[in-house]
């Protein structure tokens, strides 16, 4: 296929609603083949792996890319240059920050709004929002800069407003937009990293300041600290933001992306942790051993690996460094991984940089 008919194949996969395991594998194996054909670093690990589009012939044997290769290598199937956009990591490991190429955005957005009403929005067309992040302006080479744009762009309702700005937190301006959406008795979602909401309650209960959102309202954070606040617990921090704003835990939802893929994961809400998450029907997991890359059984702890057809610039299949578990209806995300696992995945990381620069 050429770039412009994958593109089209994908989005139209996207649009049809759900896939059977059937419609997943052959789509997936032609934008394996499509990846195998034109991005020669993964070629070249692929072919050292035994996997070739010969070979290949269940989407769980194409070979997963370690996500610390992004920062040592570039996997793009177009020219660098001829990138619309690149999204670069927001962590830093001896200066270097993770990258993908998007030759369109038009795959990304379709991914991410498709999946954002569906899981966020549950049949709402539109709410007022509260955006707890920088714009685009200010990171142009943020996925999730980009995912909150289109979120308040898409589905925001009038009102809706950032507060993350050169100043940092507005917190009068939140304070303001919540009090508003209590008199006016509509619902309302605030949005953003989790480390933002670490910094708006830490704010709010200095000033002593609780709000009673109106039913409806919800709450999306997207996990992670990265050093940017203080750490919370998972059960503290979904009571904080319940507590604080009036919103149900079932309603307080978690999205788990990345830069390194082109679909996030949703829980139904943190009534309960770990809750279990899920994507759309264009991207699979597994649980994996990272040494030998082997299935784990369903229930055994292992390190996640995601096969993202969205993301069909770079490399689909992704070996993550999270520790999660297999079980009905999804995977329960357990943190990053640590001790034999941790090793497995470095190992697998020199080996993907060893066969890849050939």
């Amino acid at each position: 296929m050429t770039e412009a008919q994958i593109i089209e194949a994908l989005l139209g996969f996207i649009d049809q609603g759900e896939a059977s395991e059937a419609e997943f594998e052959r789509m997936a194996l032609a934008v394996f083949a499509y990846q195998f054909a034109n991005n020669q670093s993964y070629r070249r690990f692929a072919i050292q792996r035994g996997r070739t589009t010969l070979t290949v012939r269940n989407w769980r044997d194409i070979p997963a890319v370690p996500i610390t290769a992004f920062k040592d290598l570039t996997l793009s199937c177009c020219a660098p240059e001829a990138a619309e956009r690149i999204f670069m990591t927001s962590g830093t490991t001896q200066g270097l920050r993770g990258r993908s190429h998007h030759p369109t955005l038009a795959v990304w957005d379709r991914s991410m709004l498709v999946n954002f009403r569906r899981r966020f929005m549950q049949g709402t067309k539109r709410i007022r929002m509260g955006i707890l992040f920088p714009d685009e302006a200010a990171m142009p080479n943020s996925s999730l800069a980009r995912y909150l744009a289109l979120a308040q762009r898409e589905c925001g309702a009038a009102g809706s407003a950032g507060f993350v700005g050169p100043q940092g937190l507005d917190v009068v301006g939140v304070i303001a937009a919540l009090t508003q959406a209590e008199a006016s008795g509509e619902p309302y979602a605030l949005l953003g990293a989790s480390w933002s909401f670490v910094h708006l309650l830490d704010a709010l209960t200095g000033q002593g300041r609780r709000f009673a959102l109106p039913e409806g309202s919800r709450i999306l954070d997207t996990g992670g600290f990265k050093g940017q606040s203080r750490e919370m617990g998972a059960d503290a921090f979904y009571d904080a933001l319940s507590a604080t704003f009036g919103v149900p835990r079932n309603l307080c939802i978690n999205m788990y992306g990345m830069t390194e893929l082109s679909t996030q994961f949703y829980d139904d809400g943190n009534a309960v942790c770990p809750p279990v998450k899920s994507g759309p029907h264009w991207i699979r997991s597994r649980v994996v051993d990272p040494v030998s890359g082997r299935d784990l059984a369903e229930g055994a702890t292992g390190v996640l690996v995601h096969h993202d057809l969205a993301h069909f610039n770079c490399a689909s299949a992704i070996l993550t460094e999270d520790a999660g578990v297999m079980v009905e209806g999804g995977f329960k995300l357990l943190g990053r991984v640590d001790g034999a696992d941790s090793k497995g995945c470095s190992l697998a990381v020199e080996e993907f940089l060893k066969a890849a620069r050939g």
